[in-house]
């Protein structure tokens, strides 16, 4: 019995791990897509918002993967319900901004 509440508290390790290079992943690319944005709006860059948009949509990815990872270790349903609502609402924003980005790009052709 103790073998498998040590593989349980490894792959909770694991997941936790995964969680969070996702999440530091996304805060990355968003961070970095606003220096660039501010950077092209200095530069008064006509593709700024379609760069912006293209960089939080990316990052908002990465986000929800890292909630997709968390309903892995997830125990309990009122927690379950709060993740799927995260996940209802990062892809909604998700589907937003891609609809967004072709708007933009149709407008820059």
């Amino acid at each position: 019995m103790s073998v498998f509440y040590e593989i349980e508290e490894v792959f909770q390790a694991v997941v936790q791990c995964g969680i969070l290079l996702m999440e530091c992943v996304g805060v990355v690319i968003l961070l970095f897509t606003t220096f660039k944005s501010i950077w092209g709006c200095l530069k008064r860059d006509p593709h700024v918002r379609l760069t912006l948009a293209k960089g939080i949509a990316l990052a908002l990815e990465f986000k929800l993967g890292g909630e997709v990872l968390r309903t892995v270790i997830v125990r309990e349903w009122p927690e379950l319900v709060i993740l799927g609502a995260i996940i209802l609402l990062r892809g909604a924003l998700t589907f937003l901004i891609h609809w967004e980005i072709k708007t933009e790009e149709a407008n820059l052709k």
